[in-house]
Parts: structure tokens; sequence; C-alpha cells
């Protein structure tokens, strides 16, 4: 890729200057400042993401953005569970929780409807689509529906060797999921190209690599340091502060569900669900092991296990996902359902 846009190598420099120098949360103007510096964080990680993975090829290009967001997103939870305020034993929940129903729902529901309103249908590979959702499937009921029918302890939570045993199970199963998509069955993820792609150097990939988590950090750091501001503005709304953990976790996700819904307007639905699925099972499967080491080697109290509520929306929405990819074949119906599923997480939320 010969061109190169200044605009996203500048853009996170000087959102990070702003984030060292400026106190968020002193005003509306450095507010309004964060939240445009975030935005042009966000926009420049996607291009870096892009750049990346024009030269290194599917799926290693999404699996880069993936892992990069997953691993700041687990950073800021750990760091947020260590301050040890109000309900800091649920974050690690929460906010996984909040991920997984804005990926499954909403990353996979946009980029299917936009792509739709563009092509009517789009193919992808349903083997993709299986492996992904075994995975999930499997993490996502041993994280954080198990714990509430486990008898060691009282309550929705883990005893310590049950917590090391999720852990190394979380690992076990997102490395065979990594294994699977980069060596063994690789090309079931794989997009088809048009041809039209540019070039990428070495040296030019290496560069938008090394940018690309500069700008993930400055989005992950903005996020956590608005969160105060919109959970002011929430409650001075009359709004439950759960809905905070879902407006974090949505800009967290911003580039990976741009970078999605990009895809699909290319007519690439392939990589869509490879960005949607690959961060869900990366979210959970890197997420809950770091945060297992901090909670056993500073005996910190965790709860994992979801309310009835949550179980019933997350069962709906997996059930909702399964059908929908089971046939190669977008839809806008299937699109429409996803996010009803999403309007209703969200509005339960607000309405419990």
């Amino acid at each position: 890729m010969k061109k190169i846009f200044q605009w996203s190598y500048i853009a996170p420099i000087i959102a990070w200057i702003f984030y060292l120098m400026l106190p968020i949360g002193s005003g509306f103007l450095v507010n309004s400042l964060a939240v445009v510096a975030l935005i042009a964080g966000v926009f420049s990680a996607v291009h870096h993401a892009e750049v990346v993975a024009h030269k290194v090829g599917e799926p290693y290009g999404t699996i880069i953005l993936a892992v990069a967001v997953t691993l700041l997103e687990a950073s800021i939870i750990v760091s947020l569970m260590l301050t040890g305020g109000a309900g800091a034993d649920t974050y690690a929940r929460d906010t996984l929780f909040a991920a997984v129903m804005l990926i499954l729902n909403g990353i996979l529901g946009i980029s299917m409807f936009l792509g739709a309103l563009k092509f009517r249908e789009q193919s992808f590979e349903t083997k993709s689509v299986t492996i992904a959702l075994v995975s999930l499937v499997s993490i996502l009921v041993l994280t954080l529906v198990l714990p509430n029918f486990t008898t060691s302890i009282a309550g929705p939570s883990y005893s310590t060797p049950q917590l090391i045993a999720i852990g190394v199970c979380c690992l076990v199963i997102y490395g065979s999921f990594i294994f699977t998509q980069t060596v063994r069955h690789r090309k079931y993820f794989l997009t088809e190209v048009s041809g039209q792609e540019k070039d990428v150097s070495r040296s030019e990939a290496l560069i938008s690599l090394a940018f690309l988590i500069i700008c993930l950090g400055v989005v992950i750091f903005l996020a956590k340091n608005l969160s105060p501001v919109i959970e002011s503005g929430i409650v001075a709304a009359g709004l439950p502060t759960a809905l905070v953990g879902v407006a974090i976790a949505a800009v967290i996700l911003l580039p990976e569900g741009i970078a999605a819904i990009r895809a699909a307007r290319r007519g690439q639905y392939q990589t869509s669900i490879n960005l949607a699925l690959g961060s869900a099972l990366a979210s959970i499967g890197l997420s809950i092991p770091t945060v297992v080491i901090v909670c056993t080697i500073m005996d910190l109290p965790l709860i994992l296990g979801l309310t009835m509520k949550s179980m019933v929306l997350l069962v709906l929405s997996i059930f909702t996902v399964m059908l929908s990819l089971n046939k190669g074949q977008t839809n806008s119906l299937y699109a429409i359902v996803l996010l009803v599923n999403l309007m209703m997480y969200i509005f339960t939320i607000v309405f419990p």
C-alpha cells in the first residue's frame, strides 16, 4: 500500500498527548474533545488493522485485531478489579457478558443487515461458523453458567481449584481454535480476494502493527477515563448504572465492529464472522485465565455466574446465531432478529 494515510499516524499520537495532559471529566469541552480523540483512535486502529491484514492475509489479520483488543480489555478489567470498588467481584462477568451480547447480536447483526442492503445475500463457509460456535458455546457455559450449579462454595462462584481448572480449559479451547483456524483447517476461514487489494510492504505492515497497538491503547484508556463521565450522565438521566458496562464494552469493541461492517459492505461477510466470533472467543478465552491468575494470587473475590435473566438472553442469542449461520447465506431477516435480541437485552437492563 504505497499511499500513506498521514492522519492515521498523527491521530493516535495527538490522542495520547490529550489523554496524558488533560484531566478528563473536568468540563464539557474537555470531555467532548476526549470523545473526538477516542473516535479518531478507533478509525485509525481500523485502518492499521486492515493494512496488517492485507500483509499477513486471513485469518491472521482478524486474529491480530481480536487478540490485541482482548489483551487491552483484560488489562482494564484487572486494573478495575484491583481498585476494589463497588461491584469489583462481578466486573469481569458483567463486562464479558456485555461484550459477548454486543458481538453476537450487534456486530453480526449490523454487518449482516448493511451487507444485505447492498448485496441482498452473502455467502460464507459454514464449517468455520461451526468450529467457532462449538468452541464459544463450551467456553460460555463453563465460565458464565456452570458456576451457578457447583456446590463447593456458596453463590455463583468457583472455588480456587475450580477457577484454575476453568482457566486451563479456556486456554486449551482457545488455543485449539487458533490452531484449527490458522493451520489444520485454515481454508474454512479464508475470504475470497477481489484482486484489487494493493501491495503492502513489510516495513509498512510492521509500522501499522505498532500503531495498531498504540491506537487500541489510547482507545481503551480513554474509554476507562470517560466511564465516570458516562456513568454520571446515565445516573442523571435516571437510567441503571448497568448500562455503563454496556457503553464501555461498546466503545472497546468499536474497532472490531467497524472493521466487520466495512468487510460486509465489501461483500466479505466471512471476514465479518471471523472478526465477530474470533473476538468473542478471545474475550472469554484470554480474559478469564488472566482474571483467574490475578484473583488466585491476590485472593480476590470473583463472581462469574450469570443471573437467570442473563442466562435466558445468552441462550436466545446463541440459538439465534446458530440458526442464522447454519446455511452459509446471509439474510436481512436474520439480521433484524439479531438486532431485536440486542434491543431487548438493553431494554431489560433499563426496565428489568
